[in-house]
């Protein structure tokens, strides 16, 4: 199974949710050779609830992801939490509906919930728990966080927008080094929201897993190894022009509208 654990299908929070977008998105994660991704959108986008209530009308869900085009897909949610980071949660649907409606409260800046009430939630589901980006100048969560709290992630997130912005050296051993002092194994997120960024980080399982304690298992015993792509800048840089082009003509085609 090759799988990326960090992927929007969102062009941004104010966008809306486009199902012909994420058929493509999906069709262009496949191509790119992943088999699987993590669908870790933000928790506070614009009518979260259109992504799932779509997945969950037009794709099947068995044990634990759901298999649309081709693809499994897991889902999954990112947060931000009070100390300034952000956290990949990837469970169940109905846990992760659960999870969301748990945030209602939390969804501004401000009134973000602290990370070890986070925890807390997500622990009482066994959700698999990824600290996402831990070292962005605006969101360093492993800075901000203290190492005995940081134990309780199950993985930390090697992202490729970072190892565009800082380089793969720096950014590798910045995780690394936190990963060797928590005891944290690190795994691999694109951070995707334009498709081109797809296949900067691929995460190859020598198993296939099929929910996410699945994947908290193979991920513990590191039964799988990260890639980065060869043309990794070129894929960020591409898409996040693409991005912001594509995000300009959304706004356009509104004030049109209006």
């Amino acid at each position: 199974m090759i799988i990326d654990f960090h992927t929007h299908v969102k062009l941004s929070k104010k966008s809306p949710f486009m199902p012909d977008y994420f058929r493509q998105m999906m069709a262009e994660a496949k191509e790119s050779g992943l088999t699987a991704i993590a669908l870790t959108e933000h928790f506070n986008t614009t009518r979260w609830e259109d992504i799932y209530d779509f997945l969950d009308a037009e794709y099947p869900y068995r044990s634990g992801h759901y298999e649309a085009e081709g693809m499994k897909v897991f889902p999954g949610i990112e947060v931000d939490v009070r100390e300034n980071g952000h956290v990949l949660l990837v469970g169940g649907r109905e846990e992760i509906r659960a999870i969301r409606a748990a945030l209602e409260g939390h969804l501004t800046e401000g009134n973000f919930i602290p990370f070890e009430g986070l925890m807390d939630l997500a622990e009482a589901r066994d959700m698999l728990k990824i600290g996402g980006h831990p070292f962005r100048d605006s969101t360093p969560l492993a800075l901000n966080v203290p190492a005995e709290q940081l134990k309780r992630l199950d993985a930390l997130d090697l992202n490729g927008k970072d190892l565009h912005v800082k380089g793969p050296e720096v950014c590798r051993r910045e995780v690394q080094e936190l990963s060797y002092t928590i005891g944290v194994p690190v795994v691999g997120g694109s951070d995707t929201h334009q498709f081109l960024q797809y296949g900067t980080v691929k995460n190859h399982f020598d198993d296939e897993c099929e929910n996410s304690d699945d994947l908290k298992k193979a991920i513990a015993a590191w039964n799988y190894r990260i890639d980065l792509s060869d043309q990794l800048d070129l894929k960020v840089r591409a898409a996040t022009l693409v991005k912001k082009y594509m995000k300009q003509c959304l706004e356009e085609k509104e004030v049109i509208s209006l």
